[in-house]
């Protein structure tokens, strides 16, 4: 299969809202990244639609056809009749005029194609009498069969499609034309490419509407109308069978829409439920003019039914019904080659996320599948992980945390912008003797702790940083650092207990100090005695000095 839907890796984020969607699970997450498989789409566009991200894009095959204009050959556009729906109060007169102004030879009406069909179809019953019959104009229904209900294809009709019949009438008409189909499908784009040299290229209405802007053409605001125009009724749910003669005895004639809805009916028929029925069957909720591209930018399922009820007229457009031979197709089962693992091997995943009772497993969905069994499943099959399951990461998440903050030997304290505690951990109770959180939960913080350090926080957004206080009424010293979270809107502020070192600090400061005095003393007193001594020496040496010179006077009068 062709890639015809592509994800822009860098806006994935995660969320998961594609595979919750996707009907067949066909999408698996490598590295936070969605990537679709692509032998299990069924190409529904769902994840397409869903995306609120715009991951999901559709590849675009303007390019191609503008190739084809400027080869020179003929090129015929095959119009599906939703775009009545898509392009408000606009006929096919109208859509004629901008495609040719693009280059086209011509334009016409996907109902054509859908008058044969649906002739088909009334002869299949009428004549081969087929007990259970699937319309085939949906390319993602037959897809959904080929790969899923693979047992079940004997009952789809093997019918080329409207978009198939029409441009083989074309290229009947016109032997050297090109075709091109437009329309609000993307299952359209692997049908052309899957059966060659019928639709030589597929273009979606999204992808018209950029090109004619592109161009500067606007589509002229035309309407027209035709009596011989029922098969227009196709886009709708029921569609199909407003078109047919449904008066064949002992059938049933359904019409179901939704791809679940499909599935749901396809059990039935596996279980053997249902016999002598004709199911009209549609991907998209409301038929095609609730295809994956009108969706995302024209859901508008009641007033759509409106304007292509108004546009339809009452009698078949007039066509050359070809053989039955000429609009067969072969659909084949086609292989997904998914390994289905053990109940042992289930369990084992399903314990690896915590999961080890049956009450453990939640189904809530969140990571995409609607059961944990499912998960696992995928998990085996490489496409989820673990991480993807949200309430198993966000309680490792909160157990890690928990335990963090139960064991710090640091105090925490969570306030809300009321300054109301919203947390306490073991550490702050100690510090503030504290008997239960419960006490202090909810209650403002001024009860235990001055506020002005937080008000200050969140009047001026700049953070406290390791300032060292003393808690006068728990007679306690901390390291205490607050932080305001603007986006989650709560102060946080955590406490290291430093009265010990404080106290120690303060001992050794007294002892330098008594050391200090000491010293003081000490050197005050050897000063005194200095001083002293040197009195001592300066009298002695005097009165030596007059004992001499009385002896040198003495001696000399002799």
């Amino acid at each position: 299969m062709a890639e015809f839907l592509k994800l822009k890796k860098s806006n994935c984020k995660n969320c998961y809202k594609c595979i919750r969607n996707c009907p067949v699970k066909s999408i698996r997450f490598s590295a936070g990244q969605a990537i679709i498989v692509g032998n299990e789409c069924i190409l529904c566009g769902q994840c397409f639609v869903v995306c609120p991200q715009n991951a999901k894009e559709i590849v675009s095959e303007v390019e191609k056809v503008k190739v084809l204009l400027s080869s020179g050959v003929p090129v015929i556009a095959s119009i599906a009749p939703s775009f009545a729906a898509n392009y408000n109060g606009i006929g096919i007169g109208a859509m004629k005029k901008a495609l040719k102004a693009l280059g086209f030879l011509d334009a016409e009406e996907t109902a054509i194609g859908a008058t044969i069909v649906k002739t088909e179809y009334e002869r299949l019953l009428a004549e081969e009498k087929r007990d259970i019959l699937i319309s085939s104009c949906c390319h993602s229904v037959n897809l959904l069969i080929q790969k899923y209900f693979p047992d079940l294809l004997p009952y789809l009709a093997d019918v080329v499609s409207p978009m198939q019949a029409h441009c083989m009438d074309i290229k009947k008409r016109y032997p050297d034309a090109k075709t091109v189909f437009i329309g609000p499908c993307l299952a359209k784009k692997d049908e052309a490419d899957h059966y060659e040299g019928i639709t030589d290229a597929v273009l979606t209405f999204e992808e018209l509407t950029e090109w004619l802007e592109e161009e500067k053409i606007s589509i002229p605001n035309e309407s027209d109308s035709s009596d011989e125009s029922r098969a227009r009724f196709f886009p709708t749910t029921g569609g199909i069978l407003k078109t047919m003669h449904c008066d064949e005895k002992g059938y049933t004639y359904l019409a179901i829409d939704g791809v679940d809805n499909c599935i749901a009916a396809l059990h039935d028929i596996e279980n053997g439920d249902l016999h002598n029925v004709f199911i009209e069957m549609s991907a998209c909720i409301g038929s095609c003019i609730g295809g994956p591209v009108m969706e995302k930018y024209h859901h508008s399922p009641v007033k759509g039914y409106s304007i292509i009820a108004g546009y339809a007229g009452e009698k078949d457009f007039p066509v050359s019904q070809p053989p039955a031979n000429q609009v067969r197709k072969n659909m084949e089962s086609i292989e997904r080659k998914l390994k289905t693992p053990s109940e042992a091997e289930i369990k084992n995943i399903l314990a690896q996320m915590g999961k080890t009772k049956p009450e453990h497993e939640l189904n809530c969905g969140t990571c995409g599948y609607n059961t944990c069994r499912e998960k696992a499943i995928a998990i085996y099959q490489g496409k989820a992980d673990l991480t993807m399951c949200l309430p198993f990461l966000k309680d490792k998440a909160e157990n890690f945390s928990d335990n963090i903050i139960t064991n710090t030997p640091n105090g925490i304290i969570v306030l809300n912008e009321n300054l109301e505690v919203q947390h306490v951990n073991r550490a702050a109770m100690k510090i503030m003797n504290i008997r239960t959180a419960s006490d202090v939960l909810g209650e403002q913080i001024v009860r235990i702790l001055d506020p002005k350090d937080f008000i200050d926080v969140k009047s001026s957004g700049s953070s406290i940083r390791d300032r060292r206080t003393y808690l006068a009424e728990y007679n306690k010293y901390v390291e205490e650092t607050i932080i305001y979270d603007k986006d989650y809107r709560s102060l946080l502020c955590i406490m290291r207990d430093v009265t010990d070192e404080e106290t120690e600090r303060e001992k050794k400061e007294s002892i330098s100090k008594q050391t200090v005095e000491i010293a003081d003393k000490v050197v005050e007193k050897q000063m005194r005695i200095v001083q002293e001594i040197a009195s001592l020496l300066g009298e002695t040496a005097a009165e030596t000095k007059i004992a001499l010179t009385k002896l040198k006077e003495s001696i000399s009068d002799e």
